[in-house]
């Protein structure tokens, strides 16, 4: 997992960097954070009121010691809520309560779950996790992410039940915003009113991991900064479950785009310049290398090999489209929308 942070570092250079603090104590390693924590499934998907917080515990592990810090969690996500066993969760922490520990400055933390209760339900998670991992090579303006390892007991009407589960906590918003010397700009924008690299950047990254499930025009599982001083408007992507890469036994084909399965991929962002595009492809190519070390750097942490060689395999064939001249012309700069 070094490797992962070494790379990150090195590699996140960018033209468009404007500023960027450190992020919070919670974030500034790759170490995997063990976490025990309890609540009801039932109660949390039943839940549709988005202010409504049910109060647990959460105990973490940190330097060998275990520690505990109370905990407001709620679902999240319409489509998961009703479709997962577990549904993704948004957590709340006061400051009080952080204080002095490893989550001091995170008010707001999204922790990420299985969906299902299936045999690669673990490796699903680490798929998921790879994609944002990968945006953080190719753009400075990103969500922060730390792995967990979960210890989940579920609170049942008259009993318990355990799980053990892959898990990562992702960063609030308003963090990223602050370390960036940004702000998160709540209204909708056109996508083409966006700072140009950072918006293709956005649209080829999402076109790598195979992902249709979302609409920077109406923040759609994105959210959208903007610098200051200078006004210059970043998309910032996150919820790829439902993209190839991952590949998930209930994702839901885009079939308004002629798309026949998960892992189909299409560009969706705007017409650009050819001669930015083509400058952007390089970036990606130029750090094709970052990918696979940090795509190979979870290998060992798979539970089925073969899940593993699917990313590698997946990601492999978008070089295989950007690297040629004719298939980028394709499947790249003949998709780019005009409306």
């Amino acid at each position: 997992m070094q490797t992962i942070k070494t790379l990150l570092i090195f590699l996140c250079a960018s033209t468009f960097v404007f500023a960027q603090e450190e992020p919070t104590k919670l974030f500034r390693t790759e170490e995997i954070v063990p976490i025990q924590i309890s609540f009801s499934n039932r109660e949390l998907k039943k839940s549709d009121n988005d202010t409504v917080f049910f109060d647990t515990t959460m105990k973490f592990k940190e330097n060998g010691v275990w520690n505990e810090i109370n905990v407001g969690v709620r679902a999240r996500g319409n489509f998961r809520r009703a479709t997962c066993y577990f549904p993704p969760v948004k957590m709340k922490i006061k400051k009080s309560d952080a204080k002095g520990t490893l989550f001091k400055g995170n008010k707001k933390l999204k922790l990420v779950l299985p969906c299902k209760l299936e045999d690669n339900k673990n490796d699903n998670i680490l798929r998921e996790l790879i994609a944002y991992k990968l945006f953080e090579i190719i753009s400075p303006y990103h969500f922060k992410t730390r792995r967990v390892s979960v210890d989940f007991e579920e609170i049942k009407k008259k009993s318990t039940k355990k799980f053990t589960l892959n898990g990562f906590f992702i960063e609030d918003d308003k963090n990223v915003a602050k370390r960036s010397e940004a702000k998160v700009w709540e209204r909708f924008m056109h996508p083409m009113n966006m700072l140009p690299e950072a918006s293709v950047k956005n649209n080829l990254f999402q076109f790598m991991i195979g992902n249709t499930d979302f609409s920077t025009a109406y923040s759609h599982n994105g959210k959208l900064l903007v610098t200051v001083p200078q006004n210059k408007f970043i998309p910032l992507p996150y919820d790829f479950d439902m993209s190839g890469i991952v590949d998930p036994s209930y994702a839901v084909t885009n079939e308004s785009l002629g798309l026949k399965n998960i892992r189909d991929r299409q560009y969706r962002g705007f017409k650009r310049d050819e001669s930015l595009m083509f400058d952007m492809r390089d970036e990606f190519v130029a750090n094709k290398a970052a990918f696979f070390a940090v795509i190979n750097s979870f290998k060992n942490d798979f539970d089925n090999p073969k899940s593993h060689q699917e990313v590698v395999d997946y990601i492999t064939s978008f070089f295989e489209i950007i690297e040629d001249d004719k298939q980028f012309k394709l499947q790249v700069l003949d998709e780019m929308r005009t409306k």
